[in-house]
């Protein structure tokens, strides 16, 4: 438990919102200016080749294919300063470039008109930041296994796909498909995201040594951050999930000796896309498959490349309290709901991260519901609850690369189990659910898409309830005193919460639960003649605090 508060301790520094001035740095990569607007990039030909001795990137190129919106002579990639851009090809030619933090202007040497479909080869290398806490304060994790093979891997959420490869670092253009072509010495084996396409062993003359070098293609959209590499001394296992007669591919890269731990432990893999694919729909990136790759740190979301590093245990690297006493794999669960919710669907801006982490994070009770029982779902939420901090809101500011508190997390999981309970019809709570998945799969939105979608589906309006819960640093407190009004007993009630907050709540009298209808104003409500020990708030259902007068 120490290890898992520690975890949420750091989250809550590294995204905290406490008063700070953000720079010219934080607006070169969080803000769309016209130098990104101008253009939309359609594909990624990454070329990279990674020297395990030297923790290094050498001599490598990413080719980035682009369509012009708008007449421009000028355009913003991304680059971390300390890596170098050797060399920008265009046309046959050179172009200039110069560069301002991570920011890196492109010059062209001719008017780009809307329209053009064009691409420019960038040769770059260098010695990429190593991860200090990965994935959380990330980087190249360049570990030894415990033969002294090398062991390498790369997280990047937040810190961004542009401290090790040049591309345009913003959540809100991602291509339509990618390569991602890897070279490192034989006889690691490479994981990339997507579908492998070749795999084979060349003299390198610059390494002086034998390159193993695998080529993937991801036929999707991707976010940046999601793109990955994992070098090490991996065996592939290989199984297939079926769905109305369609076959997916499921794929596991582990490190040599740990093949019969792992095809024991990863069949919790199929249940849980059976559980997902029942509320959010199919698994979205059928084509290139779904793979769990071993990694020397926690885990993380990578597109069909998941993350793995909680070492065949159960709940949180063996820490069950997390999940409640539960006995599944936290990591395998939260992460594969990231296909869904962050993957699939995300968000234009980092502020917006609750759509990403909240729908994930309630993921979790879902399959939970779906594999334990309903019971079990509500006390997994309730274990939710002291994870809590409160201290920020949950939504970040915009266009600075900033995110908001990491209550995003659970106080969002916790947001959306409040909703399910308002909307009080199950069928269409998951209807909604599965509409959001679907209707916005594959594609990039704003937090704001995902409220409106909502309050057009249930045809009702939630917006003070998301401006409750998202934009303030405390939940919604119902004060109240029960009173005695002859045979009958009155609730004396209001919310202590924003202005025009006005949320139902269910109470029970010791039978049935029944709802009243609270707002910021002193109300009295009779409830008529019961036993005062029976009276309950159902606080099981909500994420409330509550006040006795």
């Amino acid at each position: 438990m120490k290890e898992y508060l520690l975890f949420i301790i750091f989250l809550s520094s590294a995204f905290s919102l406490n008063a700070q001035e953000y720079t010219k740095k934080d607006s070169l990569r969080g803000q769309l200016t016209t130098l990104r607007t101008c253009y939309d990039v359609t594909f990624y030909d990454l070329d990279i080749a990674i020297d395990d001795h030297e923790k290094s990137i050498e001599r490598s190129t990413n080719t980035i294919h682009f369509t012009a919106l708008s007449d421009f002579k000028k355009f913003q990639i991304d680059l971390a300063a300390n890596m170098e851009v050797m060399l920008v090809e265009f046309e046959g030619g050179r172009l200039n470039f110069s560069r301002e933090f991570d920011a890196v202007y492109i010059y062209f040497n001719r008017q780009i008109n809307r329209g053009e479909r064009l691409s420019i080869k960038i040769l770059y290398g260098g010695y990429p930041r190593e991860a200090v806490n990965p994935p959380w304060d990330g980087g190249f994790s360049w570990e030894k296994d415990e033969n002294g093979n090398s062991w390498i891997g790369v997280s990047c959420q937040g810190l961004g796909a542009s401290s090790w490869w040049p591309c345009k670092d913003h959540q809100s253009d991602e291509p339509d498909s990618m390569r991602i072509k890897v070279a490192a010495r034989y006889p690691l084996k490479i994981v990339a995201n997507g579908e492998l396409r070749s795999d084979t062993s060349i003299w390198n003359q610059y390494f002086h040594d034998w390159m193993n070098v695998r080529e993937w293609f991801v036929s999707y959209p991707i976010n940046t951050y999601n793109v990955t590499l994992n070098i090490g001394d991996y065996v592939h296992l290989s199984d297939y999930y079926l769905n109305n007669g369609d076959t997916l591919d499921l794929d596991y890269y582990v490190l040599n000796g740990n093949q019969e731990k792992a095809q024991d432990h990863f069949t919790q893999v199929k249940p849980m896309l059976e559980c997902f694919e029942y509320y959010f729909g199919a698994y979205p990136f059928w084509n290139d498959g779904y793979s769990l790759v071993e990694t020397p740190y926690l885990g993380m979301e990578h597109q069909s490349a998941i993350a793995y590093g909680n070492n065949f245990l159960p709940g949180y690297n063996g820490n069950i309290a997390h999940i409640d006493g539960l006995d599944f794999d936290f990591i395998i669960i939260h992460e594969s709901g990231h296909e869904w919710w962050g993957n699939s669907i995300t968000t234009n801006d980092i502020a917006d991260m609750w759509v990403h982490e909240g729908f994930c994070t309630y993921s979790e009770a879902l399959y939970v519901e779906c594999i334990y029982g309903y019971d079990a779902m509500l006390s997994y939420l309730d274990n939710q609850k002291r994870y809590v901090r409160n201290d920020a809101p949950i939504v970040g500011p915009y266009h600075v690369n900033k995110t908001g508190s990491s209550d995003m997390y659970f106080k969002g999981s916790l947001m959306l189990h409040t909703l399910r309970t308002l909307i009080d019809d199950d069928i269409m709570w998951f209807d909604l659910l599965k509409g959001l998945a679907q209707d916005f799969q594959l594609k990039t939105v704003e937090g704001d898409d995902i409220i409106n979608y909502i309050n057009t589906y249930t045809d009702s309006d939630f917006s003070v309830f998301f401006n409750q819960y998202l934009h303030h640093d405390y939940i919604p407190e119902f004060e109240y005193s029960l009173e005695q009004n002859g045979r009958n007993i009155t609730i004396v009630c209001n919310w202590n919460a924003i202005k025009d907050f006005d949320m139902p709540l269910l109470i029970n009298t010791g039978e049935e639960d029944f709802w009243i209808y609270p707002n910021n104003e002193i109300q009295e409500i009779d409830l008529g003649n019961f036993d005062r020990s029976s009276f309950r708030i159902r606080t099981d259902l909500f994420y409330i605090d509550i006040k006795k007068r």
